[in-house]
């Protein structure tokens, strides 16, 4: 696999409604956008690192690391309402409009600051010509044939697909994103939206790699992991 063919995106909007100026706050004393800076500076050229935030300090924090950053994104990609493929779709015209032209994007999202080089190595290899995309996933322990349930019409609890299994050990076994490495191809994003994408495959993570940053809870739990040493990051 070439690696000179990926752009390597970190989009760090400022805004953060669970913890305020998350991607900037230290976590085990360096700002969390540092580690997913660091992770791209560990497997890619600099030049291939694209840092995409509406936050003047983060991208001071760029500069200072020696990546792309040259500008603060539009304000109108800076909302609850802009999705992320209207931001990568507008860095992929940016790099373009320069003379970069690359067959996929890695997405690296700051909220998800736990990841290992052979983890990327092994999706890269999973990326071929038959595929739109390639997702770190966990496996769920909430299951729809088990533990998930909507109501009826008359309110009362039904399991939210048909299934006889007695455990979730028994049920088919699902997968959530856990946000950390995301493949994707270029021609695909600029002609599908992601949520239809029909040819994506999965590579499966544990639970200590699958840390995605949403409240103070999750930000305990990675501090706590970081403390304990309870991983290696090799």
């Amino acid at each position: 696999m070439d690696l000179t063919q990926f752009l390597v995106v970190i989009p760090a909007r400022k805004g953060s409604k669970g913890i305020p100026g998350k991607n900037r706050k230290l976590l085990n004393g360096k700002p969390l956008i540092q580690y997913s800076i660091d992770f791209a500076l560990e497997n890619f050229n600099r030049t291939q690192i694209y840092l995409s935030t509406d936050d003047e300090v983060i991208l001071q924090i760029a500069e200072q690391n020696g990546i792309i950053a040259t500008e603060l994104r539009p304000s109108h990609l800076a909302t609850d309402q802009a999705s992320m493929q209207d931001v990568l779709r507008y860095v992929i015209e940016k790099q373009e409009a320069v003379g970069f032209n690359y067959q996929g994007i890695i997405l690296l999202q700051p909220t998800s600051p736990f990841r290992r080089s052979k983890d990327l190595i092994a999706m890269l290899n999973l990326f071929d010509d038959s595929v739109d995309m390639i997702v770190s996933v966990k496996e769920s322990k909430l299951n729809p044939y088990f533990n998930l349930f909507e109501e009826n019409e008359e309110g009362f609890m039904r399991k939210s697909k048909n299934s006889t299994a007695l455990n979730r050990q028994g049920a088919p076994k699902v997968f959530a994103y856990n946000g950390c490495i995301y493949l994707l191809k270029i021609n695909a994003l600029k002609s599908t939206k992601i949520s239809e994408f029909t040819r994506v495959k999965k590579y499966v993570m544990s639970t200590e790699f699958s840390i995605d940053i949403d409240d103070s809870i999750d930000w305990e739990f990675a501090e706590y992991l970081i403390h304990h040493k309870r991983f290696d990051l090799d």
